[in-house]
């Protein structure tokens, strides 16, 4: 049985990922509630942490909103680098680099206990 991390108020967990969802940017909550290093994270697809969990159809509407110029916000429960897991209550959307190169920001917090239970009852729907 894999461990929940339960994240704190005080988690925000940040990361830009190149048009193409490979990590540019980790900030440092990322890292520790994912249990990575920067280095090793930076560089690999997003999903390398997506929980196997989460149905494909989830990420399937997330790429096709952000890729769509919208903001996505949903509940998804990604895996760390030990077999643990973490929910969060994620917002990505897509951005601009200073010099014009297409990029998604995702930004994650702390889901209610309610937001979980909910999204674990839609999931064994899709």
């Amino acid at each position: 049985m894999s461990k929940e991390i339960k994240l704190s108020q005080d988690i925000l967990i940040v990361s830009e990922t190149d048009s193409k969802g490979i990590i540019r940017y980790a900030n440092d909550d990322f890292c520790k509630i994912a249990g990575y290093s920067r280095e090793e994270l930076i560089g690999q697809p997003h999903n390398m942490v997506r929980h196997s969990d989460m149905p494909k159809a989830a990420f399937k509407d997330l790429w096709a909103t952000v890729q769509a110029g919208k903001i996505w916000k949903g509940i998804v429960k990604n895996k760390t680098k030990n077999g643990g897991y973490y929910w969060v209550n994620a917002t990505a959307y897509p951005s601009k680099t200073p010099e014009g190169e297409l990029r998604y920001i995702s930004v994650r917090v702390k889901p209610t206990q309610t937001e979980i239970n909910n999204a674990i009852e839609l999931y064994k729907t899709l």
